[in-house]
């Protein structure tokens, strides 16, 4: 059995554990229910999980390589994006301007940021015509190799 002095350590610590979690909650309601003004300084996009494979290259390539990421673009235009690929030594990744099925030109330029993993730089953003023809699904992701120069695999971003 627990004495009185455990009892009270107890009762204190689940009480402290409580109030730690409604702050959270309130600071994350605060968050939530932004005025227009303070949500105008923290863009919210449009993320999506691609995966990146082979066949959705134009020619289809044969590869046993395959990515996955996300690729988030924002109202203001802005892009985040992180790629990883495996079964395959990665060169270059980038987001090019291109519909489904047809090859397109570099619009966004990745940094290599490790073994085959790929992000898009500090400040990447699009042009209207580029966040257009995003907004349209008409851009895509695809990283490319030495034996695969026009790209290895490849996902289309689908707008929002």
């Amino acid at each position: 059995m627990m004495n009185d002095s455990l009892k009270r350590q107890a009762r204190l610590v689940m009480a402290g554990s409580a109030l730690a979690v409604m702050a959270g909650c309130s600071t994350m309601h605060g968050w939530m229910h932004r005025t227009p003004e303070e949500a105008s300084t923290r863009p919210s996009g449009y993320m999506q999980s691609v995966t990146l494979t082979g066949a959705n290259e134009v020619p289809p390539v044969a590869t046993s390589a395959a990515g996955s990421g996300t690729v988030t673009v924002n109202p203001d235009h802005t892009v985040v994006a992180n790629i990883t690929v495996t079964g395959m030594q990665a060169t270059a990744s980038h987001i090019h301007m291109g519909a489904p099925g047809a090859n397109g030109p570099v619009i966004v330029p990745f940094t290599k940021t490790g073994d085959n993993k790929f992000s898009a730089p500090e400040g990447a953003k699009l042009t209207d015509e580029q966040y257009a023809a995003f907004k349209a699904g008409n851009t895509y992701v695809n990283v490319h190799s030495d034996a695969h120069k026009g790209g290895e695999v490849r996902a289309q971003l689908k707008g929002s």
